[in-house]
């Protein structure tokens, strides 16, 4: 542990922010790949059947957030103990997290048997959607103790600074399910032709497949935790929870907005509904870079803030956004240069073309602020402020974007709801802004 902290405060901060960041960076993208690998097949199906996901979107959502949150939570308990070099606790940690995602598991296999049928018909009429998306969320909510356990794996080897496995638990889940999204989908090499059920499969055998990978990275490479079995503490749990639910909250607050406006825009059309999956999609794969470089920052902020070092504290914090602004430029152009292209990844119709062309032109406009609101939320969570970074959450999702896509709704056309993005992220960097000058610049004071 004391070469890892050294390195944190020593290393030049250019090379040790790309160190850390880098394996995090590709095992976001990994893990991204899920969806949009099923979201390139599925298209192929028909429009339906891409609607019917971008619709189950939320609810896959929030079982990533809460396994993301307690995961957070986990892992500053477990870094703690090892610190203190307090191993029997860091393992007790260890097992409550993992008694935490089986009965998440089980929780969710119970509401696979109930909720996709009321949460479907509470988005749309459409017959085929509803089919589809019954189908498919039946097996990723019932089959759903493969990505908590994977998440829980991947959160253990990161605790312990071994990323690069964590890289490779996502890896291995990832390329699996992009082999057997197009056999069982479309039904090759003997097997039946499933759709979106296939689909549905071969993520879920991905997820499961990269959670035993990880089960065997943890027993056979990292010997500063054992665990034996699934425990039960409720002081362990309780202190978990203080420190991942609003990670959790977050997750949820933009499932509940996707959900709001796909609600809202199935009232147009289905292309309308589709055209907004895919935007999820792209922008959930190409924002992973940014929330990947957040990972390494936060340490590294953290660490000096601790060890009262202002210069390397400021220096990594002008450097991230340095970063994020030219990442997200470039990002942004490519899209606004290419958003048929983009869209063609999904096999998108005439009418999901026409809807979602200037839907990509105009989001894109939005992304150099999404980058820097990322950055700056992030910077709060390193100086142990997680307040702060739910408030923006709540500001941009709920007072602005809802609000805002309603009235554009029902005033003017669906060109304009999209120019919400551009409003609520703008709004956010002033928030950020505001903070970065009293809450943050108050803590550097201290120094």
């Amino acid at each position: 542990m004391n070469v890892e902290e050294n390195k944190l405060g020593v290393m030049p901060i250019k090379k040790l922010l790309f160190q850390v960041s880098f394996p995090m960076v590709i095992s976001m993208m990994i893990q991204s790949l899920y969806n949009l690998v099923d979201s390139f097949y599925i298209g192929k199906i028909n429009e339906a059947a891409f609607s019917a996901i971008s619709i189950a979107f939320p609810i896959q959502n929030i079982m990533v957030g809460i396994a993301v949150g307690t995961g957070v939570g986990m892992n500053a308990l477990i870094s703690k103990h090892l610190g203190e070099k307090r191993f029997d606790e860091a393992n007790l940690v260890a097992e409550n997290g993992l008694f935490l995602a089986i009965i998440y598991s089980l929780t969710f296999f119970i509401l696979s048997r109930i909720l996709p049928t009321i949460y479907l018909n509470s988005q749309t009429t459409e017959a085929q959607i509803i089919t589809y998306g019954v189908q498919y969320l039946r097996i990723v909510m019932g089959l759903s103790l493969g990505i908590f356990l994977q998440i829980f794996m991947e959160r253990v080897l990161q605790s312990t600074g071994r990323s690069v496995l964590t890289m490779m638990t996502q890896l291995i889940g990832a390329v699996l399910n992009i082999i057997l999204d197009p056999i069982f989908i479309f039904g090759r090499y003997g097997f039946p032709e499933m759709g979106v059920m296939g689909a549905a499969i071969a993520t879920v055998i991905g997820q499961i497949v990269g959670a035993c990978f990880g089960f065997l990275f943890q027993y056979k490479f990292n010997k500063e935790l054992t665990i034996k079995k699934p425990s039960a503490t409720l002081n362990i749990i309780k202190d978990i929870f203080k420190v991942g639910v609003p990670s959790t909250i977050t997750f949820t607050i933009q499932s509940f907005t996707i959900y709001i406006l796909n609600g809202m825009l199935s009232k147009v059309s289905t292309s309308a509904v589709a055209a907004l999956g895919a935007y999820f999609k792209v922008q959930s794969f190409v924002f992973m870079p940014v929330f990947g470089l957040n990972n390494g920052m936060v340490p590294i902020v953290a660490y000096n803030y601790g060890a009262r070092n202002k210069d390397r504290i400021l220096g990594t914090i002008k450097l991230a956004f340095k970063v994020v602004i030219v990442m997200t430029i470039i990002v942004a152009a490519l899209i606004f240069i290419f958003p048929k292209e983009v869209l063609s990844i999904f096999s998108a119709t005439g009418d999901m073309l026409e809807i979602g062309v200037p839907m990509l032109r105009i989001c894109a406009c939005s992304y150099i602020f999404a980058g820097m609101s990322i950055v700056g939320a992030s910077i709060f969570q390193a100086f142990g402020n997680g307040l702060l970074p739910l408030l923006d959450s709540i500001l941009r999702q709920i007072i602005i974007l809802i609000p805002f896509a309603y009235f554009a709704l029902k005033y003017f056309t669906i060109n304009e709801v999209w120019y919400g993005y551009i409003v609520a992220e703008f709004s956010s960097v002033i928030f950020i802004a505001y903070f970065m000058n009293t809450f943050v610049r108050r803590k550097l004071e201290r120094i």
